[in-house]
């Protein structure tokens, strides 16, 4: 049995050209799609770590509150000749202490804003978060002479709206990868083995100089002794940042950091 098939033209025709637009429609997509990931603006996002195979560390401390700390730790930095480290100061402590915020910059660290009031921020309008770090902004301006570009917040606590904020004015927002926990005091050891054993190359260490955190000074020179033994060279968070490439560990939107962070002893 012989068997006829009859083509129409005009429907092959037209089904070829569906198919080719359809071809063309998906390669555009796809293009655009690369396009959009290469060339679209990324979100801020707050600072955790920074990828580089380099053994370097940023040591830093918070200080909100107290005056019988920061001494201790400042004279065990310059005891082990620690000259690249970060401090990220409340703006009210800072009022009230400028003798120690003298030390600190006449011995070379680096400064960050940890805000004014020591509060969440993402629970504020859009406009008192603009306030709370322009207040602080200005204070430690004045204090030390040099605008901060880094800051870290109370509780370590951010949104969106922060952390966009910030960016409106010209801070990054820097949290930090391996925390001591030394705010709960759980032990000069405990300090030390948490902090050696988590740190990783490009790590971002969370220690205070609070007086609540009573064991931090203690813990601190083994601590240093330590990742030295490792190879671990130490630098402030801006060389960190500026001397590797910039795409660390990132959180866009996270409102609380209590699990991390005590808002009664950062």
């Amino acid at each position: 049995m012989n068997h006829f098939f009859v083509f129409n033209g005009r429907r092959i025709k037209k089904v070829f050209f569906l198919s080719v637009a359809a071809i063309l429609s998906i390669a555009v997509i796809w293009v655009e799609k690369n396009n959009l990931s290469v060339f679209a603006p990324h979100p801020p996002a707050a600072v955790y770590s920074v990828p580089t195979e380099r053994k370097v560390i940023a040591l830093t401390f918070d200080i909100s509150w107290g005056e019988k700390r920061a001494d201790p730790i400042l004279e065990v930095l310059k005891a082990k000749n620690v000259n690249n480290v970060t401090f990220f100061l409340s703006s009210p402590w800072s009022k009230t202490h400028p003798d120690i915020v003298k030390k600190i910059t006449d011995s070379g660290y680096e400064i960050g804003s940890h805000g004014h009031k020591h509060d969440n921020y993402s629970q504020y309008n859009d406009e008192e978060i603009r306030k709370q770090i322009t207040i602080a902004d200005g204070i430690l301006k004045d204090m030390t002479g040099k605008a901060p570009n880094l800051i870290r917040m109370p509780n370590g606590d951010f949104d969106k709206r922060v952390l966009r904020i910030a960016e409106e004015l010209n801070y990054k927002v820097i949290q930090w990868d391996t925390d001591s926990l030394d705010w709960k005091n759980p032990g000069v050891d405990t300090i030390i083995n948490r902090v050696v054993n988590k740190a990783h190359p490009g790590d971002i260490i969370l220690l205070h100089a609070s007086d609540s955190c009573k064991q931090t000074h203690e813990a601190l020179p083994v601590i240093i002794d330590q990742l030295r033994a490792k190879g671990y060279e130490f630098v402030t968070v801006s060389q960190m940042i500026n001397q590797t490439e910039m795409n660390g560990k990132t959180v866009e939107d996270r409102s609380a950091w209590n699990e991390l962070a005590s808002p009664y002893f950062t």
